[in-house]
C-alpha cells in the first residue's frame, strides 16, 4: 500500500481528488489481505522474530465458496470500473491526435504516442478478461461491457454463484490473465515520463488543462457521471497492478483446497507476485542499480533457510536477486513486519558445495523425538477442541495452534538437514541448511542459473535493498505444515513406496533416490534408497514405507554418485501429486521423469489411525554380530508372478537332476504381496564392488585387507549403512574382501546351521554320486530361506571369481577352503579336527558343482 498511499498524497499536492473506496473492489477484502500480511503470531518461538502470520482457518467448504462468490463479484464490478475509466482516458486520443498534425497542435505526434502508451493494448486485455469472467459466472447473458444497454438490463452477476456447481472454474482465465501482465511493463516503465508531459502541458495550454482538469465518465445503470482528472486517470493501471495480486490472494484463500482451482489460482498468484516483485524495485528502490547491460535488480526467489553460524542455527529470509544472495532476519516492530540485514553474497564467482547433514548426537534425537511427540499430542487435543465446530476458534485452540507451530518450526531449524555451502571470491563463506534435498536442489539450481548470467558485482544500497524486502517478498512464511494444512484434504495412515528401477543414466554410476513427502513433522518425511550397483540401469526393488498425515505431494530427487564415491550429483527431480482414489489399498505404478533420468516405482496408501510417534529416536540396528534372519531387509515381489529358479546337480555323468528349485521373486506387470528376505545388503554391497573392482586383483579372498579399514567398514555398517556404501567406494578392494569374511565369521549362528553338520558328513560319505547330490541338495533346500538365498547369492559370486583364476589365483578349492570353516562350524561337543574341517572344505566345494 506505500506506493498507493504516496500517489494519493502526490495528487492531493496538486488539489486532485483521490480515488474513493467505491472505485475500489471490496475494500473489506482489501483490508483482509493487508491484515494477513502483516498480523504476526505474538508467540512465535523465535522470541525477537515472529514469522507466522495466522492463517489458520476452520471455515467449512460451503463458508469458503460463500466468500468466494463475494470476491468474484467485486473482481466483476471492479473490472466494469476500471474499463469505463480506461475509455474515458482513451477518449480524447483520437482528437488529440488529429490536431497533431494541424498549425495549432495541443500535443505533438511523439507526445500523444507518450501520453497514451499501451493504454490501448490495456483496455483489450481486461476488455477480454472481463467478457471471458462473465461468460463463466452468467453464461446465459454475455454482454459487451462498453454497452449501456447490457449495463442496464443486469441483475447482479453472481448472486446465483453459490446455487452453481461446486467445480465451476475460473482459474484458468486468471492463469491466462496474468501471463500477459507483461503489457504493463511498458506502461509502468513509461508512465513517469506521461505524468511530466501532462504536467506540462497543462501549465503551457488552456486547452489542455480545461480538458484534462475535467474528464467525465459515466457509469451504472443510471449513468451517474464521475469527474475525473486526466493525472487521476493516468494513476489507475499503476493502482490497478498493484491490486491484481492481493485479489488473487484473497480468492485462492477463499477457494476449497480439493477445488480444481486451487492448484491453477496458486500458480497464477505466483506469477502475479513475480511480476509485482519487478514493480517494486522499479517503483519502490528508487536508488535501485542499473547494471550495465541495461538491467534492473530483480527479485528471482525467496524462502526461508536455516543460517549456520557462530551464534547456532537461526532461521532466515533469503532472498535471490540478479546479481547477488541477501540474507535477512524477520522483526516486528508493533504489527508491522520488518526485515533486518545478516548478510550478502554477490553472484559472480560463488561456488556452491552440498552435502547430506550427519546424524545429530543421541541426546539431541531424544530430545527430536520428544518434541514430535509432543506435536502428535497438539494436533489429538486441536482435533478434538476444533471438531464439528464452525465459528470462530477459543483462546484454548489459539494457544494449541502457537504451540504446534512452535514445535514445527523447532524442528525445521534443528532437524538433521541438507548443508549448502556458499563460497564468495572475495573471501566470505556461508553455509545454510534446507529443509528438504527438493528444497536444496531448486535453490541450488536457482543460483547456479544466475550466476553463470551474472558478469558483474554492483556494490548494493543494503539499507535500501533490505527495506525493500517486505514489498518484494513471494514467501510470505516458513514451510510449516500446520498453518498450510486443511481437514477436507486429509491424508492420514501408511504411504508404500516401492522404488523399483531407473533408466537413462548416460554413464555407469551408483545411484539412490530421495523420496520426500509434504506432510507433518510427527514422523520420518523423508527416505532414500540404497546405493545401487556400478551401472546405468540402476535396480533397487526397495520399498519405503511413511506414516503421513495430511501428505498431498511426493517429492523425488534422483542422486548418482561419482566411481570413487567421494561426490554426489544430483541428476533430477521430480514431484508426484498423490491421488488417494488410483492409490487406496492398492498398488499403482508410475514412472517419473527426473531430468535425463526415469525412474519407475509403485504407490499404495492404506487409512488407518495413526499410532502416537516413538520417544525412542530411531537408530539403525547393527549388522555384526547378530541373526542373519534379523539383518535381512524385507522386500516386496510381484503377486502372481514368481519363478523358480533351478539348482540342478552336476553329476560325473555330466546328466543334471531338475528336481529341485528355490523360488525368487521376479518382475511382473501385476500387484506386490509380502514375500520372504532375500540377502542382507551388506553381502549384496560387498560383493557388488568386489565384482567391481576386485575380480582380477590377485589373492582377492586370500589376502587380507588393512585391519584399520576393516574395523572402520564394520562400524560404518553397525551405524550408518550410507556412509558404510560411500566407503566400500575408496578403501583398497582387499578390505572389503576381508569385510565380508569377517561378517560371515562372526554370525552367531552359522549360514549353514550347526544341526546340519552331522547330516552333512553322512551326505559325504554316501558312495553313489546322484545319491550324495540328492541328499545335499535337499539339505540345501531345508535351510531357512534368508540362509539359502545368501548362500546361493554368495556361490554364484565366487564361480564368478573363480573364472579369472587365472589372473586372481583363486581356484573353487581356494575359495572352498576359504570361505567353508566360516559358513559351516561343527556342534560344540565335536572335537576332531581333521574330520571337521574336511567336512567344511568338502562340502562347500561340492556346492560350487552342484549349483549353476
Amino acid at each position: 500500500m506505500e506506493l498507493y498511499t504516496e500517489a494519493v498524497d502526490y495528487l492531493k499536492s496538486y488539489g486532485i481528488t483521490p480515488v474513493t473506496e467505491d472505485e475500489i473492489m471490496d475494500s473489506d477484502l482489501l483490508q483482509d489481505v493487508f491484515t494477513e500480511e502483516t498480523e504476526w503470531v505474538s508467540h512465535s518461538p523465535l522470541q525477537t522474530e515472529p514469522c507466522l502470520p495466522s492463517t489458520l482457518t476452520t471455515e467449512s467448504p460451503e463458508d469458503l465458496l460463500q466468500k468466494r462468490t463475494v470476491v468474484l463479484k467485486g473482481v466483476l464490478i471492479s473490472e466494469e470500473i476500471y474499463l469505463t475509466e480506461l475509455e474515458t482516458l482513451l477518449t480524447p486520443m483520437k482528437a488529440l491526435k488529429a490536431a497533431a498534425g494541424t498549425s495549432q497542435p495541443v500535443l505533438s505526434t511523439e507526445q500523444v504516442q507518450t501520453v497514451f502508451y499501451q493504454i490501448p493494448e490495456l483496455r483489450d486485455l481486461h476488455k477480454a478478461f472481463y467478457t471471458s469472467l462473465r461468460a463463466k459466472l452468467q453464461p446465459d447473458e454475455v454482454m459487451d461491457p462498453g454497452s449501456q444497454q447490457g449495463l442496464e438490463r443486469e441483475e447482479d452477476p453472481v448472486t446465483q454463484l453459490c446455487h452453481r456447481e461446486h467445480n465451476l472454474c475460473v482459474g484458468d482465465l486468471f492463469h491466462k490473465f496474468v501471463n500477459q501482465l507483461g503489457v504493463y511493463r511498458g506502461f509502468i516503465d513509461n508512465y513517469e515520463n506521461a505524468v511530466d508531459i501532462v504536467q506540462k502541458c497543462m501549465q503551457s495550454d488552456q486547452r489542455f488543462r480545461t480538458l484534462a482538469e475535467s474528464m467525465m465518465s459515466s457509469r451504472g445503470s443510471d449513468n451517474v457521471k464521475t469527474k475525473y482528472t486526466f493525472e487521476a486517470l493516468l494513476y489507475k493501471p499503476l493502482d490497478r497492478v498493484m491490486k491484481t495480486t492481493l485479489v488473487l490472494h484473497d480468492l485462492w484463500k477463499h477457494t476449497p483446497p480439493d477445488h480444481p482451482d486451487s492448484i491453477t489460482l496458486q500458480e497464477a498468484l505466483r506469477l502475479s507476485s513475480s511480476f509485482l516483485s519487478g514493480v517494486n524495485e522499479r517503483s519502490h528502490c528508487k536508488r535501485s542499480v542499473k547494471l550495465s547491460r541495461g538491467e534492473r535488480r530483480q527479485l528471482m526467489r525467496d524462502g526461508f533457510v536455516v543460517d549456520v553460524s557462530e551464534n547456532g542455527h537461526n532461521l532466515r529470509h533469503l532472498f535471490l536477486y540478479t546479481d547477488m544472495l541477501l540474507c535477512a532476519r524477520l522483526t516486528s516492530a508493533g504489527r508491522q513486519a520488518q526485515y533486518r540485514f545478516c548478510w550478502y553474497l554477490p553472484l559472480v564467482g560463488l561456488k556452491l558445495h552440498w552435502a547430506a547433514e550427519h546424524l545429530p548426537s543421541s541426546e539431541y534425537q531424544v530430545k527430536i523425538s520428544k518434541t514430535r511427540a509432543k506435536m502428535y499430542q497438539l494436533k489429538q487435543a486441536l482435533q478434538q477442541h476444533t471438531k464439528g465446530s464452525k465459528v470462530s476458534v477459543s483462546r484454548a485452540v489459539d494457544r494449541l495452534r502457537r504451540k504446534l507451530e512452535e514445535c514445527e518450526i523447532w524442528l525445521l531449524t534443528n532437524m538433521p538437514s541438507f548443508t549448502l555451502d556458499l563460497h564468495s571470491t572475495s573471501g566470505k563463506s556461508h553455509t545454510i541448511r534446507l529443509f528438504s534435498l527438493y528444497d536444496l536442489t531448486e535453490w541450488k539450481e536457482a543460483i547456479e542459473k544466475q550466476s553463470g548470467n551474472c558478469i558483474e558485482m554492483v556494490p548494493p544500497d543494503l539499507l535500501s535493498v533490505t527495506s525493500s524486502c517486505i514489498k518484494l517478498r513471494m514467501t510470505q512464511q516458513p514451510p510449516v505444515h500446520c498453518v498450510q494444512s486443511n481437514e477436507s484434504a486429509h491424508m492420514c495412515g501408511s504411504l508404500y513406496v516401492m522404488v523399483q528401477s531407473a533408466c537413462g543414466l548416460q554413464n555407469p554410476s551408483s545411484a539412490y533416490v530421495c523420496v520426500e513427502v509434504d506432510s507433518f513433522e510427527f514422523y520420518e518425511r523423508r527416505k532414500q534408497t540404497c546405493l545401487s550397483a556400478f551401472c546405468v540401469t540402476p535396480q533397487w526393488d526397495e520399498e519405503l514405507v511413511f506414516q503421513v498425515d495430511g501428505a498431498r505431494q511426493l517429492l523425488l530427487v534422483f542422486v548418482s554418485q561419482t566411481e570413487n564415491g567421494t561426490q554426489d550429483d544430483i541428476v533430477g527431480r521430480a514431484v508426484l501429486n498423490l491421488d488417494t482414489d488410483n492409490m487406496l489399498k492398492k498398488w499403482k505404478k508410475v514412472t517419473c521423469s527426473l531430468g535425463q533420468v526415469d525412474v519407475t516405482l509403485s504407490i499404495k496408501y492404506m487409512p488407518h489411525p495413526l499410532e502416537p510417534p516413538s520417544t525412542t529416536p530411531l537408530v539403525q540396528e547393527p549388522v555384526f554380530c547378530v541373526p542373519i534372519g534379523q539383518v535381512a531387509i524385507s522386500l516386496q515381489s510381484y503377486e502372481g508372478g514368481l519363478s523358480s529358479t533351478t539348482t540342478s546337480v552336476q553329476h560325473p555323468s555330466g546328466r543334471c537332476s531338475g528336481s529341485h528349485s528355490t523360488t525368487t521373486p521376479v518382475r511382473s506387470h501385476t500387484s506386490y504381496r509380502q514375500e520372504s528376505v532375500l540377502v542382507p545388503h551388506i553381502v549384496r554391497s560387498c560383493v557388488e564392488e568386489i565384482e567391481r573392482r576386485g575380480l582380477k586383483e590377485e589373492g582377492i579372498y586370500r589376502i587380507s585387507g588393512a585391519s584399520s579399514e576393516i574395523q572402520a567398514l564394520k562400524h560404518a555398517f553397525n551405524t550408518n549403512y550410507r556412509e558404510a556404501v560411500s566407503k566400500l567406494r575408496t578403501v583398497d578392494v582387499n578390505a572389503v574382501s576381508g569385510t565380508l569374511k569377517l561378517y560371515f565369521r562372526e554370525l552367531p549362528l552359522p549360514l549353514i546351521p550347526s544341526e546340519r553338520f552331522r547330516d552333512l558328513a553322512d551326505a559325504l560319505d554316501i558312495a553313489d554320486p546322484y545319491l550324495r547330490a540328492d541328499s545335499m541338495l535337499t539339505l540345501l533346500q531345508a535351510l531357512p530361506d534368508v540362509n539359502r538365498n545368501t548362500l546361493l547369492f554368495l556361490l554364484h559370486h565366487l564361480r564368478r571369481v573363480a573364472e579369472r583364476k587365472e589372473e586372481n589365483k583363486m581356484s573353487l578349492s581356494n575359495l572352498a577352503t576359504v570361505f567353508g570353516p566360516s559358513l559351516l562350524r561343527p556342534p560344540v561337543a565335536r572335537v576332531d579336527i581333521s574330520q571337521e574341517v574336511e567336512v567344511q572344505v568338502s562340502c562347500f566345494f561340492l556346492f560350487f558343482f552342484f549349483t549353476k
